[in-house]
């Protein structure tokens, strides 16, 4: 059996304490990634990692001419925002390794708050945003930011995770809870989901134009990426 060994490469030296970091890997759909895609291309961040594993799909994301991981992370230093950023749609089983490898991470760099975020399928039009926290401090911050604390259901994968960890280490964790068809990428869901982040982060912000822009383009690397991620898979395992 091969190990996945996660790890972390940072690029640069950066200060991040007191600040935030944000969960960019798919939940159900592409909403997540492209949320957290568009707030990395309109509030400036710089790229400053990797995320990388043997088990990850051996696949190089061509941008603008240029090859990528596809699980990166990003920065933004003036605003003390790091963004774990990834095209990869991780297999359950790696689910609790990512999250603790997150909650490592933040307590090197005295992180105050992780914001994640999961999906809810729903075909219903206008149902609200809720958020989820880890901490009594955390839920007050949901209140604060004009969003309802979601009261009782059940939170999957690694925002789940991130919750019950931080309950038992007193870190900030919040889960934004929102809803998707389910059926694609969710600009509506994407461009909200981006607006209630930049509400539980000082200084993030969300160009919407900017927004579908990014979004259209994220979306189809992030679409290219799976279904390639999915034709390794089959062929490695053969």
């Amino acid at each position: 059996m091969i190990s996945s060994e996660i790890t972390i490469k940072e690029f640069k030296k950066f200060d991040l304490e007191e600040g935030y970091l944000i969960d960019g890997f798919p939940s159900v759909g592409f909403s997540s990634a492209i949320a957290t895609e568009s707030m990395i291309y309109t509030s400036q961040f710089e790229l400053a990692g990797i995320i990388d594993s043997k088990i990850f799909p051996p696949i190089s994301v061509i941008k603008g001419g240029k090859p990528n991981y596809p699980s990166r992370i990003f920065i933004n230093e003036n605003l003390k925002v790091a963004v774990f950023s990834s095209y990869l749609n991780l297999d359950q089983t790696l689910h609790r390794e990512v999250s603790e490898l997150m909650l490592e991470w933040s307590k090197k760099h005295k992180i105050k708050l992780i914001v994640s975020s999961v999906a809810v399928k729903s075909e219903k039009e206008n149902s609200k945003m809720m958020g989820v926290g880890s901490t009594d401090a955390a839920r007050k911050k949901i209140e604060e930011s004009g969003l309802k604390v979601l009261e009782n259901g059940t939170i999957p994968g690694i925002p789940g995770m991130l919750l019950n960890e931080g309950s038992i280490t007193n870190q900030d964790v919040i889960v934004i809870v929102f809803n998707t068809s389910g059926n694609g990428p969710d600009f509506k869901s994407s461009a909200e989901l981006c607006m209630a982040m930049s509400k539980l982060i000082p200084g993030a912000s969300c160009d919407i134009p900017s927004l579908l822009k990014e979004a259209q383009k994220a979306e189809a690397t992030i679409k290219e990426t799976q279904e390639e991620s999915t034709n390794l898979k089959e062929s490695m395992y053969r």
